[in-house]
């Protein structure tokens, strides 16, 4: 069983956990959202799928599509002119948007096949005409297995963004940790000498809701008696950041279970017992 001392440090420890994490995604949104890099990223794992690096083939046509863009006008000439580029495309979307694009007359499946087969490229052909050939004459089970395939190469493309993603977020991390001096080195060894610093911290409200008073109160920050630069304050700072990689839904849910365990007992008084 956790003593009263072991119990706030693990507090003190996961709520500066917490807050970073939740600062460092709110920043890696904003980011995200205003270059666009969710959208972006889809259309280039579009182009890739489609074999159409330059965007004036069968990607730009998909992305003219109605079901597609459906805030675009269906007349981009090239990316400049995508001015509302979708950051997701449903599966069943772009599988009817696909094949709305390859088949010559809409409806005819006997024709959809001889569209397939005057494919220029040679890969998309033989996909396409192996999906046609097991659609047992229902244009339904190509724009089923067409759907599928697409999910499967989106879930490829979201899991190089996540890595991207999670990249970024330790690099502002970095930042963060050493703006505020977030040493978690520094942070463990005086919450274990004044446990009492960490005994007015709750999780009784949601983690969007977190007190910056609360965490500014920290053993954190850069002041007159802060030591100077050293190999142990970058690995405090390093471990600091490794910590973000978790996500702050996972530090604050382990917060709330910790401050519960604490009102099982007393918390520590201002003399630290």
């Amino acid at each position: 069983m956790f003593n009263s001392t072991t119990l706030e440090v693990a507090i003190g420890l996961v709520f500066c956990y917490a807050s970073v994490a939740l600062i460092v995604s709110s920043i890696n949104e904003a980011i995200a959202s205003a270059l666009k890099l969710r959208s972006n990223s889809l259309l280039e794992g579009v182009k890739s799928l489609l074999n159409d690096p330059k965007f004036e083939g069968l990607a730009l046509n998909v992305y003219n599509h109605g079901l597609v863009s459906h805030l675009g006008q269906g007349d981009a000439e090239n990316a400049q002119d995508l001015k509302n580029k979708p950051s997701y495309i449903d599966p069943k979307h772009f599988a009817i948007a696909l094949i709305d694009n390859i088949q010559t007359i809409p409806g005819d499946f006997a024709q959809l096949g001889k569209d397939i087969d005057a494919m220029k490229d040679p890969q998309l052909k033989r996909l396409l005409q192996g999906i046609y050939g097991r659609a047992s004459g229902q244009i339904e089970n190509v724009h089923a297995e067409v759907a599928a395939w697409f999910d499967a190469g989106m879930d490829r493309l979201s899991g190089n963004y996540k890595r991207r993603s999670q990249l970024y977020c330790l690099i502002i991390a970095l930042v963060i940790a050493a703006l505020f001096n977030i040493d978690s080195f520094r942070l463990f060894t005086t919450l274990w000498q004044h446990p009492a610093i960490a005994a007015g911290i709750n999780a009784s409200t949601p983690s969007a809701d977190i007190s910056w008073k609360e965490f500014m109160s920290l053993p954190i920050g850069w002041t007159a008696d802060t030591p100077p630069l050293s190999g142990t304050q970058l690995a405090g700072w390093l471990v600091t950041a490794s910590t973000t990689l978790f996500g702050a839904p996972f530090w604050f849910d382990l917060l709330q279970k910790l401050v519960r365990l604490r009102g099982t007992g007393n918390k520590p008084g201002a003399d630290g017992k």
